[in-house]
């Protein structure tokens, strides 16, 4: 079987994380192929600064910095288990850039132009009522600085220009519609759309 590289992505709040995690599982369960979890920014200590650093870091510092991380990510750990056999899930992935550094103030063609040589993956975006999607993030106890800037219409927004750009990168992208499925409703979804591509 043929090594999956999948990029869960969509507006914060949508439920990226729970997604991936249960993609991640269903596909170990379904078959004998490996499956590695992973997310962006990255677990490492550039990763984890990155995290912490949305307050002080802005435009195209952040940019950067997030196209560092993602070389590195792409180069020590991704390849590395497709590589060794793996199903590779990240939660977060270049379309994420493409909208949230908007938000934060650059074209599409400036984000771009520090992710144009990245590793292309099977986009899954996620989408789901913009009020919902709100009372989630009310949920929260922290946002940070760019879910604060953005709203959920303009993200969804967002995400589907990320995705006309990323067509004519010739990536390969589905859209799932969550409103009223329940996460393994979704995962069943997406599962149902990667069989598609298989050749």
């Amino acid at each position: 079987m043929i090594e999956l590289f999948i990029a869960i992505e969509g507006p914060n709040g949508v439920g990226k994380s729970t997604i991936a995690g249960r993609l991640a599982d269903r596909l170990a369960d379904d078959g004998p192929t490996g499956v590695h979890l992973t997310a962006e920014p990255t677990r490492t200590p550039l990763g984890r600064l990155l995290r912490r650093s949305e307050d002080f870091l802005h435009s195209r510092a952040l940019a950067l910095a997030l196209a560092a991380d993602r070389a590195a990510h792409i180069d020590n750990e991704i390849i590395p288990r497709l590589d060794d056999g793996f199903h590779v899930v990240t939660d977060r992935y270049v379309a994420s850039s493409l909208v949230l550094q908007r938000i934060d103030g650059l074209d599409l063609a400036e984000i771009w132009s520090y992710n144009q040589y990245v590793l292309p993956a099977t986009v899954i975006y996620l989408e789901d009522d913009p009020d919902l999607i709100r009372c989630r993030l009310s949920a929260r106890e922290h946002l940070s600085r760019l879910e604060h800037t953005g709203s959920p219409e303009a993200e969804l927004a967002l995400y589907r220009d990320a995705a006309q750009h990323l067509h004519r990168q010739q990536w390969r992208q589905h859209t799932v519609a969550c409103n009223r499925l329940t996460p393994d409703q979704v995962v069943t979804a997406i599962l149902g759309l990667l069989h598609t591509d298989a050749p």
